[in-house]
């Protein structure tokens, strides 16, 4: 086997746990190293690191995948890494349960992931070393976890990066284009063929179910309260009359960039009074109406064709329209009304990544302003903000300064009461920042002049 020596002077990631190895980090390279083939690392003193694939033609040279010998990545080698995988999500997520069950580096696999939805599997393949060792993961993937049909969706850009070309098609059995699969008790419908990645978000699964808190408890602010009648408490509203509507205690919700409307789902099953499910794209918009309907909620969910930004500012220009007039200004009220004006309870922002390098994080910021400072200016007072960022680029604390910011220009105070980052079947292997990637967080957010 190859053997690739790393320089004196670099920095000791993979002794922190970081499977990556840059070509700069490279020293020499003894033997004839195989693209996509394994090669040992050893430090400058001729200390053994670990074994990883090697790729000549992509800047991370070498990642890692055994931490000491190892002769060949074949199917029993694949076989014992998806049944640690599995026995990962069996313990956290729940055995069977539909999720991503193969995480890349975090599951010591590096370009491969893996996500199940019911009987099926979706794949991406990312690297060279992956691709290279598909006849020995595919076989040991279908053993393990015996699939009814494997689909690949390796259409993404990052395959250039390693010399290959995007791909998609079945890879095993039976694969429907649509499946439906449940989570957090909410039927999901799942377009593998033509939706977003391999289909669907699982990053978000315990954060969507941590709206559920801040979607109820706002009848009082339309004074409905519960009274006690004939042995029983009945919601009553300010005349005295009862309330039949079954959703009086309900928030208005407002769900961004919906993709397939999984945040307007958890919102309706918590009890949401009315749901703007808004995304750009038509097609992720007829998903969304699919799940709206399959789980019975299409009387309480609106649909918006929109772009997020301009309906946001559309909205607050409609409502400052009204509050020059309702003031006094002197305008021209024989022009109609710009937009209505709407406000809401609870805005979800949960945005595609606004940067994938480092070169654009000031622009991404600025987006991730803009549109967090619209949001807060068309929440009713006391609403809550539900905001995200998949960007890796833009770390923690950044994202955190910028959501300040716009507070700050807003007017508003926040105050946090959720922070988070992706779900349990996503782990963050510690030393690889590349794997924390996810920002979600939830904050009150009220006018400084009222307080």
């Amino acid at each position: 086997m190859a053997t690739v020596w790393l320089n004196k002077g670099r920095r000791p990631r993979i002794e922190e746990g970081h499977p990556w190895i840059y070509a700069n980090e490279i020293a020499k390279t003894e033997g004839e190293p195989e693209p996509g083939g394994l090669v040992q690392v050893k430090d400058h003193r001729g200390l053994l690191l670990g074994t990883g694939y090697w790729n000549p033609a992509s800047q991370i040279t070498v990642r890692i995948v055994a931490y000491g010998e190892l002769e060949r990545m074949d199917e029993a080698f694949f076989r014992a890494r998806f049944t640690r995988a599995l026995a990962h999500r069996d313990r956290f997520v729940g055995a069977g349960v539909s999720c991503r069950v193969v995480y890349g580096e975090a599951d010591f696999l590096p370009g491969l992931i893996v996500d199940r939805f019911g009987t099926v599997l979706v794949v991406q393949v990312l690297t060279l070393g992956m691709e290279t060792a598909k006849e020995a993961w595919l076989p040991a993937l279908i053993e393990t976890l015996k699939p009814t049909g494997v689909y690949e969706r390796s259409d993404v850009g990052v395959r250039t990066l390693e010399g290959l070309e995007e791909r998609t098609g079945a890879l095993y059995g039976e694969c429907p284009r649509h499946l439906e699969i449940e989570e957090n008790g909410l039927k999901v419908q799942v377009d593998i063929v033509g939706g977003q990645k391999t289909g669907y978000f699982f990053d978000q699964r315990e954060n969507r179910a941590s709206i559920a808190p801040i979607v109820r408890g706002w009848g009082s602010r339309s004074g409905i309260e519960l009274e006690e009648r004939d042995g029983a408490l009945v919601p009553v509203n300010a005349k005295g009359n009862v309330v039949t509507f079954p959703y009086w205690d309900g928030a208005t919700v407002l769900e961004c960039f919906a993709h397939t409307g999984s945040f307007t789902l958890h919102a309706c099953k918590y009890g949401a009074k009315k749901v703007t499910c808004l995304d750009i794209s038509e097609h992720a918009l007829e998903t969304a109406r699919i799940n709206v309907e399959l789980n019975g909620f299409t009387d309480r969910v609106e649909f918006v064709a929109a772009d997020a930004f301009e309906y946001l500012r559309q909205q607050v220009k409609g409502r400052e329209e009204r509050a020059a007039r309702a003031g006094g200004a002197k305008v021209d009220t024989s022009k109609p009304l710009t937009t209505e004006g709407r406000t809401w309870d609870v805005i979800i922002l949960d945005p595609p990544a606004f940067t994938k390098s480092k070169r654009a994080v000031e622009a991404a910021c600025r987006g991730y302003k803009e549109i967090n400072l619209q949001a807060m200016k068309l929440l009713n007072e006391g609403g809550y903000l539900v905001t995200a960022s998949c960007s890796f680029h833009v770390r923690p604390d950044l994202f955190l300064e910028t959501i300040q910011d716009a507070a700050k220009d807003a007017g508003k105070i926040i105050r946090r009461v959720e922070w988070n980052g992706a779900g349990k079947d996503h782990p963050q292997l510690a030393g690889v920042e590349e794997g924390h990637y996810l920002k979600f967080a939830i904050f009150e957010v009220r006018s400084r002049k009222e307080l």
